[in-house]
């Protein structure tokens, strides 16, 4: 199904210690990345994702706001992206929602993420 082939995204991404690089448009030394572990990074999402899903917060406010991905400053908007161009458990996840749904935890090499399917 053409539906299938394609989803539109956005996610909010926190680095720590683990992840694959260690800089970000907010950290540019890569400095809390490099001291924050992979729990605390979890447990900031899950704040952020509770506020969010709570209606405290707007999923595009908190992404600009917090996410350590270039794509804050859309929001946490990624566009629309096909099978085989994200790291498998972000191409899962994102496949797996329905449109307005919001992800739990998602791990990849990057970090930790959440993920909202748009379209």
């Amino acid at each position: 199904m053409a539906s299938e082939e394609r989803v539109k995204a956005s996610h909010i991404l926190i680095k720590h210690e683990g992840s694959r690089r260690k800089a970000s448009w907010k950290d540019p030394d890569g400095r809390v990345i490099s001291t924050t572990s992979r729990d605390e990074a979890a447990a900031q999402l899950t704040d952020l994702r509770e506020k969010i899903v709570s209606g405290q917060a707007q999923f595009d406010e908190i992404a600009s706001r917090y996410s350590d991905c270039s794509s804050a400053k859309r929001g946490g908007d990624l566009g629309r992206f096909g099978r085989g161009q994200m790291q498998k458990p972000f191409e899962e996840a994102a496949f797996g929602l329905e449109v307005g749904e919001i992800s739990g935890i998602v791990d990849t090499d990057s970090g930790v993420h959440i993920i909202k399917r748009t379209a």
